[in-house]
């Protein structure tokens, strides 16, 4: 059995990772280890500054392999690289603090980095301006929209200035108008911070509109099953011809899989 080898660059490093993440021959299974795993052999490289989408059925392990790359767990076999740092974790619910401004969210980040009060206050500002919520700093939790609260908990992931970024359907729970304008203020907040991101979403289109390679595992357990890369430039948007036309081909991929696994 090999264990997680998760290399940590340091601050003293100049020298910039060859790889954001990399996870070879990761298979993991929860409880007994005579259960079925729930990920198996998992070959998979994302490069700095790459933003890959995760793709597949419900159940196949793509929240798990994120919890992998975060950290949060360690797989049964297999190894996990992540030379940039820590990376930052965000989840479908904003998971804010609601006794804390908008403000107050980010500069938790901010403290636990160990920036002091000035240096919090004004990276909070410049994080919260990139996510377009300048003047929302001061407000509660209660008097923001689903959308401004899915921007702050993005400028608090992105204070945790680690070079990946692990996002498992932040966008699932909003409207159908909030999470196009959030696809196009996350294309652009990509661009301008370089921040490599691996996104899980079970939405195809999503997957098409966002990334610049799409993952598609397979089910129980989940696999590589194929990957495409997808040489569409940004700006996109859902309904753009080429977008749909790379998602009907990996929508019928996803159907085989769900097919052939039984669900």
């Amino acid at each position: 059995m090999t264990t997680t080898v998760t290399a940590v660059g340091g601050q003293g490093s100049t020298a910039p990772a060859a790889v954001a993440a990399r996870l070879t021959g990761v298979t993991h299974h929860f409880g007994e280890a005579s259960r079925p795993p729930v990920l198996d052999r998992i070959d998979l490289t994302v490069a700095p500054g790459e933003f890959v989408c995760l793709l597949g059925a419900s159940g196949c392990g793509k929240s798990t392999l994120l919890s992998l790359v975060a950290g949060l767990d360690e797989p049964v076999s297999g190894t996990v690289e992540v030379p940039g740092g820590r990376p930052a974790l965000m989840f479908q619910e904003p998971a804010l603090y609601p006794w804390l401004t908008a403000a107050g969210n980010v500069e938790l980040a901010l403290r636990l980095r160990g920036l002091a009060r000035a240096e919090r206050r004004e990276e909070a500002q410049r994080l919260l301006t990139l996510v377009r919520l300048e003047g929302s700093g001061p407000k509660r939790v209660h008097e923001l929209s689903g959308g401004m609260r899915q921007r702050v908990a993005l400028a608090r992931a992105l204070a945790q200035e680690g070079d990946l970024l692990l996002m498992d359907e932040p966008f699932a729970a909003l409207d159908a108008i909030t999470r196009d304008v959030l696809h196009e203020e996350l294309t652009r907040i990509w661009t301008e911070t370089g921040r490599a991101v691996i996104f899980v979403t079970h939405n195809v289109r999503e997957a098409v509109r966002l990334g610049q390679r799409v993952v598609l595992l397979s089910s129980r357990p989940g696999r590589v099953a194929r990957e495409w890369a997808v040489d569409i430039p940004q700006p996109r948007r859902i309904e753009d011809p080429d977008v749909s036309r790379l998602s009907a081909e990996i929508t019928e991929d996803l159907r085989q899989e769900i097919a052939r696994h039984g669900h």
